[in-house]
């Protein structure tokens, strides 16, 4: 059961939350709509998730350059921090923005909620 619950967590977080990135950053490059406060909110949610998954792609290319990290390192502890504040902050902005319809109204919460899950796993793993 541990090992279905792992090759889940696995496919979320390498396939479908970039997935969901790529696809609603295409979605808002092809946004009709005029532009909201509640669509500019989804928007800033989701650059927070998106800049919270470039902070995790950039950490594991840089473990695996410099051949890993120590146990508890603290430049590691501050990058998982960060990358939890930035995706606690794109949660809000996300949750926010849900109440009117946008292009990025719900990729924004996934975005979010993902990175989120992905930083809290990654420190919990520490």
């Amino acid at each position: 059961m541990n090992q279905v619950i792992l090759l889940l967590f696995v496919i979320a977080s390498y396939i479908v939350l970039p997935a969901v990135m790529i696809w609603g950053w295409a979605r808002w490059t092809k946004r009709r709509e005029p532009r909201t406060p509640f669509s500019t909110l989804s928007l800033i949610g989701f650059t927070l998730g998106t800049v919270s998954g470039l902070l995790a792609i950039s950490a594991m290319l840089y473990a695996s350059a410099v051949g890993g990290f120590p146990f508890y390192d603290p430049s590691l502890m501050r990058t998982y921090r960060l990358g939890a504040l930035f995706s606690l902050a794109a949660l809000v902005f996300a949750i926010i923005g849900l109440w009117r319809p946008s292009p990025l109204r719900w990729h924004a919460p996934v975005c979010a909620v993902g990175t989120l899950v992905f930083w809290i796993t990654a420190a919990a793993g520490e």
